[in-house]
């Protein structure tokens, strides 16, 4: 899978406010900001970037990635 099929997959599956993702075909990591993880711990907000995934999860299509998840508000108090 390529970095672009991956992120197409997330966006169709979930609203994010941001993503960036990268990967060398392999191994990939993912950056996700959504409102959707406003009061859900850091699990929960896996669970739910993974169910965007989960067919090609699944099939073994994708088995490598990284990610870190953040609210829209996490993400701007880090960014400075």
């Amino acid at each position: 899978m390529y970095p672009d099929q991956i992120k197409q997959l997330i966006l169709a599956g979930m609203v994010c406010d941001h993503l960036e993702l990268d990967g060398d075909g392999q191994h990939f990591t993912a950056l996700v900001i959504s409102a959707e993880f406003v009061g859900k711990n850091r699990v929960q907000r896996q669970q739910r970037v993974y169910q965007t995934l989960k067919e090609k999860l699944d099939t073994g299509e994708l088995h490598a990635l990284s990610f870190k998840t953040l609210t829209p508000e996490e993400w701007s108090t880090q960014r400075g």
